[in-house]
């Protein structure tokens, strides 16, 4: 390009840069270095103060720790250039947590600005007071809000607001009195930006003092429209929450069905003309509320109380759930505070933020009328078309609403039809609302709108869409045959045979297809036996193991059912006893059970067929390589020894006629009974407040709180239950969160389980002798593994507490629901997410692998370049005793040389601030250290005086770098020689190992989601090594399971400072597979003293490489993402590399 000018594309690109980069502030992040920051802090031009601070800024944006400026910026404070104040002001913001003794020194300037004319400079100083967060100069920031709460401007006193809740996270009771009152006068200003930032606050400080709101309520719904977007999500929860507790649920409204519906037969006489019309009125063509009303009751009733607290009591849900008095209910009709509600938040259903729009619907979802519902759906619909970014967050939302109203959105089914750009997630949530949504006059439409998806190249939607057409044929029958037609067409294999997909992708479509065809029998056995008939000759031509263990299924199921099925079992039974050795293993648990149903059943001549084929069908299990059907071969033979031949019964000369009539009736009682059909998606959906993150993330996310109990609150102040008993303080804490529960008990007291103990002296030397013996003991006494489940965290404590009698009956419980509940093709559905909850893990311990922990070491000196002296140096797990920022490193000198050496030591010449001896830095108190210039603190070592030939010596060398990835440049002095070196540091030893137990890993976990927590994926294969050797070197072959954790947990406890918490093991009956494999790590920041987590989890096969997701959850996001970086690199590193 223009060479005749000498111009390359290069070069053209460079040029262009840098004219881009004229007039910014891009060269101050080029080279941090190369100026010196220092002169022009007291520099008596305020442009080159500017340029100062605007570098230092620019230096902590990349990561960098300029802390020792903060003397010479507080003197900047009290500069008269704005630009200046402002810099220096967020400088302080930064790092007065870390120097609260020199920020201390500028209360003074910050007190002088409060009177500033400048509001500004006012909002300016208040908020750095705020951001101190000192307790001893909490009593005048109090003060100096309360002053700024009745300022003029406004923009101060919408900073008063915002230092409130910084206030109050100091913990101080006597403070807290005042500060409500700040909120309560804040709340009653006049400016709406004021009200939006007084209402964060309230959220934050006091959100269940209500009667604040009490007092400004109708003012608060008036200015509503008018507060600031983010501000408007806040003030509607609010306003929302203090109607219900203050007036109650409407009656009216969708919430009164719901909570009546047990007994509105009973109380039907007692209902108003009106209202009972309500009740009657949305049925006919859509089916009511009795479409979903288990799902509807759920969905009022999760919203007041917790989700957790419900499904622990749904099984007896009509009998143990409080139903809510009468008392409890108003009329929207006549009362004014939720008519002024629903009038204020009417405008928002059509803001411009979603987050509102959502917010606003919620309210009427809950509060209005049912004939008013019907405004938010074409809000939402609208929101759905316009907005790509939150089209997930409305479908979710309108999944709710459509499951538990459906008549709200039928008429609008061609919205939800799914389009060539929606991602997967979309689409399964179009389906799911389709389904919902589907009527007797839509259902041909959505119908031909499902053949077209069914042809999609993505397979995994394609099954979806076949689930979505089996619920659309449960809730209307009219068009069962048509598309039992096409279902039945699906399982042939000619259907099969097309281009798009592969095999096992097409198996799961298959697979959902007869699911659907079986969810529709169970609807109408009688009707659909020529169904059974017709699944039952494509036996030959599926292979899919899964899809024949569910036509086996059916016609166990219903073998007794008219006149054809009853005639074709002696063939059916024959062909399957003869494909018996050949089928999967889920296929054949279904063949002996269908065999045992039949026999229950059978009369007249086929009677001793079929005794025949049960027992070569058991005879033949019983030699089976998996264990599982062996173990249920056994069980049979002993269970159906009344049913068998007399040969087989008079050999067992043991059994008594009332153990024959035992096994007699219970055989009948286990496979005597068809199972009727039952819903599993209400039972287990988790239903929170509409617009919510807990909503979208299905679990109760920090901060999320239900709605008040009705009625709790009244006139005079007291709060009540809902049954109109006073409420007391432990009555409030028991609605709380379980996610809240305060961790600092596993945080003060060492782990008890074994598994963690055997690892205590495995994370660093700074664990004592007295935990490593105590470890050792405990060892024999408490179990190898402990059953635990890993979708519930108080499962574990539950399980590693219990007693063998305990884990019996669980393990029993658990094979009877494994085969029992005779429902096969609900296990070898791809669902994911259920796998992850359900599925269980447990707890091993790995003994303790100290002695196999080996550091990585690294070459400081060549013997080349050292006159023949190598130096070697790694990094050791033990901590500073002078200071928590000095890094201990283990350095090691050996004469490779003929000739002895002398004089051997090692120096910082660039610093001044190297302390002389061990001695004189051992009276060194951890706040000088921090007050010391930002160039790294050496400790120097004891000097090596002579070093014979071969003669290697050791020495701990404590430093503090500059930067996690900055070296540290030394002078290594050997017999008067000065060589240049350099230490480089490495981020895994930054860190402290911090030993807890697992509950307070995760209840420490749960407050650092979100922005902080970080993950990266990697392939990890340094097991396949150990486990070759293992093959080779010895005939017992270890298990694979401890292998992959003893390599995971060497990897990491040999590269960073970190405590292995706890080694979570999949239980499975796959034992090549890993996957569910979950090891934790602990640890803390040596310069904050901040939590750092650590998570691995394993997915793959043992005799593969595995691969790892690394989760990282850390307050600090530039340290907690470098740290990710180096996990990943050593952990993708080869074993032989790092020996």
């Amino acid at each position: 390009m223009f060479p005749q000018f000498g111009a390359t594309a290069e070069t053209l690109s460079k040029a262009s840069t840098m004219v881009f980069r004229i007039g910014t502030d891009a060269h101050l992040y080029d080279d941090p270095e190369d100026v010196n920051i220092a002169p022009l802090l007291d520099s008596k031009f305020d442009s080159e103060k500017c340029e100062a601070l605007k570098r230092l800024l620019a230096l902590i944006a990349q990561g960098f720790d300029v802390s020792n400026f903060f003397p010479q910026v507080v003197k900047n404070v009290a500069s008269q250039s704005l630009e200046v104040k402002k810099l220096a002001y967020l400088y302080l913001l930064h790092y007065a947590e870390k120097r609260p003794n020199e920020a201390l020194l500028s209360i003074n300037c910050f007190q002088k600005d409060l009177g500033d004319p400048n509001p500004l400079v006012r909002a300016w100083a208040l908020r750095t007071m705020a951001g101190i967060r000192l307790r001893d100069i909490a009593p005048i920031v109090l003060v100096a809000v309360g002053k700024c709460a009745r300022d003029p401007s406004v923009y101060v006193r919408k900073c008063a607001a915002n230092a409130l809740p910084k206030l109050h996270d100091l913990r101080l009771e006597e403070i807290t009195t005042e500060i409500e009152e700040m909120v309560g006068i804040l709340l009653n200003d006049h400016s709406p930006s004021v009200v939006g930032a007084a209402a964060a606050a309230f959220a934050s400080v006091c959100p269940n003092h209500l009667l604040l709101i009490g007092r400004h309520y109708r003012r608060l719904c008036e200015i509503l429209p008018d507060v600031e977007e983010w501000g408007q999500i806040v003030l509607i929860g609010i306003l929302l929450r203090y109607v219900i507790a203050r007036h109650g649920l409407v009656q009216e409204s969708v919430m009164f069905p719901f909570h009546q519906a047990d007994n509105s037969k009973s109380e039907e006489g007692d209902l108003e003309p009106d209202l009972k019309l309500s009740l009657v009125e949305d049925n006919g063509d859509m089916g009511g509320w009795n479409f979903e009303s288990e799902l509807a009751h759920m969905v009022s009733q999760c919203y007041i109380e917790r989700p957790d607290e419900y499904l622990s009591r749904s099984p007896n849900m009509k009998k143990g759930s409080p139903e809510i008095k009468r008392e409890c209910f108003t009329s929207g009709k006549d009362n004014e505070a939720v008519k002024i509600l629903l009038q204020c938040t009417s405008p928002l259903l059509w803001s411009n933020n979603s987050a509102v729009l959502l917010a606003a619907a919620g309210v009427h979802w809950i509060m209005a009328p049912k004939e008013d519902v019907k405004r938010i759906v074409k809000p939402l619909l609208f929101l759905l078309r316009s907005s790509n970014a939150s089209k997930y967050v409305v479908l979710y939302n309108i999944q709710v609403f459509a499951k538990a109203m459906p008549s709200l959105f039928a008429p609008y089914f061609e919205d939800f039809f799914i389009c060539s750009s929606d991602s997967y997630h979309i689409k399964a949530l179009k389906l799911e609302i389709l389904a919902s949504i589907a009527t007797d006059s839509s259902i041909s439409s959505i119908i031909k709108e499902f053949q077209d998806y069914i042809r999609d190249p993505d397979r995994r939607f394609a099954a979806d869409t076949i689930a979505a057409i089996g619920i659309c044929m449960q809730r209307l029958p009219k068009m069962a045959h048509t598309c039992l037609e096409g279902l039945l067409a699906m399982t042939r294999h000619e259907v099969f045979t097309c281009d798009f997909g592969s095999m096992a992708e097409e198996a799961g479509v298959l697979i959902q297809a007869i699911m659907s065809i079986k969810s529709i029998v169970r609807q109408d056995p009688p009707s659909h036996e020529k169904v059974i008939i017709q699944l039952v000759r494509s036996l030959d031509s599926i292979k899919v193991p899964a899809a024949r263990a569910m036509i086996i299924w059916m016609v166990g199921e219903y073998n007794s059912l008219g006149e054809l099925i009853p005639k074709t079992l002696t063939t059916v039974l024959k062909y399957l006893a003869r494909c018996f050795t050949s089928e999967a293993n889920e296929t054949k648990l279904q063949i002996i059970n269908t065999a045992v149903k039949v026999l229950i059943f059978a009369k007249g001549e086929d009677v001793l067929t079929f005794e025949k084929i049960l027992s070569y069908l058991l005879e033949v299990a019983t030699y089976d390589l998996n264990n599982d059907v062996r173990d249920r071969a056994c069980f049979l033979k002993k269970l159906t020894s009344s049913y068998l031949d007399s040969q087989s019964v008079e050999a067992d000369t043991n059994c008594l006629p009332e153990n024959k009539d035992l096994s007699h009736k219970l055989a009948k009682c286990i496979f005597g009974g068809q199972t009727k059909p039952t819903s599993h998606e209400s039972s287990s959906y988790r239903i929170y407040l509409p617009g919510s993150l807990s909503q979208i993330v299905l679990h109760a996310a920090p901060g999320y709180e239900p709605l008040p109990k009705p009625c709790s609150l009244l006139c005079d102040g007291l709060e009540t239950n809902g049954s109109g008993e006073q409420a007391t303080d432990s009555d409030a804490s028991v609605t709380d969160d379980p996610d809240s529960v305060s961790g600092s008990s596993g945080e003060e007291t060492a782990s008890h389980n074994s598994s963690e103990n055997s690892i205590t002296g495995s994370s660093g030397s700074d664990v004592g002798d007295e935990t490593v013996s105590a470890s050792e003991n405990k060892d024999n006494a408490d179990p190898l593994i402990q059953l635990s489940d890993a979708g519930n965290a108080m499962m574990q404590n539950r399980a590693s507490q219990s007693g063998s009698s305990d884990l019996g009956e669980l393990m029993s419980k658990r094979a009877l629901e494994s085969w029992l509940d005779e429902q096969p093709g609900l296990s070898t559905v791809n669902t994911s997410e259920s796998s992850d909850i359900c599925r269980s893990s447990a707890r091993i311990s790995i003994g303790d692998i100290r002695g196999k922990v080996k550091r990585k070491s690294y070459t400081l000196l060549s013997p080349v370049n050292g006159n023949g002296l190598k130096v070697d140096y790694s990094f050791s797990s033990e901590i500073s005793r002078i200071s928590p920022l000095l890094v201990c490193i283990e350095v090691s000198f050996k004469n490779c040389s003929m000739e002895p050496m002398s004089t051997i030591n090692l120096v910082d010449e660039e610093s001044n601030k190297v302390l002389d001896n061990a001695d004189q830095a051992s009276t060194v108190t951890e706040s000088s250290m921090a007050s010391q210039d930002d160039v790294p603190t050496l400790v120097s070592m004891e000097e090596i005086t002579s070093l014979e030939p071969d003669q290697t010596m050791k020495r701990i060398l404590q430093v503090r770098f500059h930067h996690h990835l900055l070296p540290l440049k030394l002078a290594l002095y050997c017999n008067g020689r000065n060589n240049p070196v350099k230490l480089w540091p490495d981020i895994g030893y930054f860190i402290k190992a911090v030993p807890m137990d697992t509950e307070a890993f995760i209840s420490k976990e749960s407050h650092l989601k979100g922005m902080f927590e970080y993950i990266r994926s990697c392939t990890f294969s340094d097991h396949i090594v150990e486990l070759n050797k293992d093959k080779s070197e010895s005939l017992l072959v270890r298990d694979k399971f401890l292998q992959v954790s003893e390599s995971l947990a060497l990897k990491m406890l040999s590269n960073a400072n970190v405590f292995l918490v706890s080694v979570d093991m999949p239980i499975s009956g796959n034992f090549d597979d890993a996957s569910g494999l979950c090891l934790r790590f602990s640890s803390e920041i040596l310069s904050t003293s901040s939590p750092c987590l650590i998570t691995i989890t394993v997915k793959g096969k043992c005799s593969e490489p595995l691969n790892i997701s690394i989760k990282v959850n850390c307050e600090e996001t530039v340290f907690g993402l470098n740290l990710l970086n180096r996990i990943v690199n050593f952990l993708v590193e080869p074993a032989l590399a790092q020996s």
